[in-house]
């Protein structure tokens, strides 16, 4: 039985409608929140492994905010990009192609991997007023506190590539392997909030197309960072750090802020790497004040 989300009462109140564009040659998988004549856009681009539900928690608390959700090409309902090989090059541009079709001049964010992959678009002349960072990936994954782990889970997806097909699907799509992944990234003690994000990810961190596609997105997502893109990011940029991430220590997300012409770092205590789900109302809270938005109920 489902985990109750406790996120579902405000986001049952925000209207939302899946739609699909062809982005370099392929088929993106979209949903829009919020109103149409919202006077804000954002597109928002989860994590590694992740899909669109992941960013729920953070639209349940921007009523009144049109945000645009895709899958990542390879993740969710989104198939692969046709005749490309999925590194961060790749979804640089698949996220230059599918902002300016789907909603040019809008806001971007990205969580995780997402951070990344917004750096490289931005950075690479992606047209936008405003760019927000959840989670930046601001240091090697290699050399953060568990660096030990991150080897491990690199030779977990490259014997998931490499093993006969059927048993590289297995461990890569290995129940008790996600559960694990899960348990180490919650910081919360909530019970009914760990059980929810356990769901989460027990439902939605196995849907990616195949296992050539996990593997080059793992590879982008550990061999390159958002330090290399900041100084070439001239907008106004948020970032929304944990002071418990695991996979970027809060001193290296401090550092990454002098890095950018005009960054605002925001710091939310007791959480890691699961701000989106643990603690997305202070996340919200703080898009909303940088994008000078009123409260909600408000004008």
């Amino acid at each position: 039985m489902p985990a109750p989300n406790p996120y579902a009462p405000l986001l049952d109140a925000i209207p939302v409608e899946r739609r699909e564009a062809t982005v370099l040659g392929g088929t993106t998988a979209y949903w829009v929140y919020g109103p149409a004549d919202a006077g804000t856009t954002i597109v928002a681009v989860h994590g590694f492994r992740g899909e669109h539900h992941g960013l729920e928690p953070v639209v349940a608390h921007l009523d009144g905010v049109r945000i645009i959700s895709p899958d990542l090409p390879g993740f969710g309902e989104t198939p692969p990009l046709p005749g490309r090989r999925h590194d961060l090059a790749a979804y640089a541009d698949w996220l230059q192609g599918f902002a300016s079709t789907v909603a040019p001049g809008a806001v971007v964010l990205g969580h995780s991997f997402g951070s990344i992959v917004v750096a490289a678009a931005v950075a690479g002349g992606l047209r936008t007023p405003r760019v927000i960072l959840v989670n930046p990936i601001g240091a090697p994954a290699l050399e953060g506190p568990r660096g030990i782990l991150t080897r491990l889970a690199v030779f977990y997806y490259w014997a998931g590539a490499r093993l006969p097909k059927p048993v590289g699907d297995a461990l890569l799509r290995n129940s008790a392997i996600v559960r694990g992944m899960s348990v180490s990234m919650a910081k919360t003690r909530d019970a009914d909030l760990r059980r929810f994000i356990h769901d989460q990810h027990d439902t939605y961190f196995s849907r990616f197309a195949d296992r050539e596609v996990l593997h080059d997105a793992f590879l982008a997502s550990v061999s390159q960072d958002v330090r290399e893109f900041a100084p070439r990011i001239a907008q106004p940029t948020l970032l929304i750090a944990a002071q418990r991430d695991d996979i970027t220590p809060i001193e290296a997300e401090r550092h990454l802020a002098t890095l950018f012409p005009d960054a605002e770092l925001v710091e939310i205590a007791d959480v890691g790497h699961l701000i989106h789900y643990e603690t997305p109302a202070p996340a919200a809270e703080a898009i909303r004040r940088f994008l000078a938005l009123s409260a909600p109920g408000t004008r």
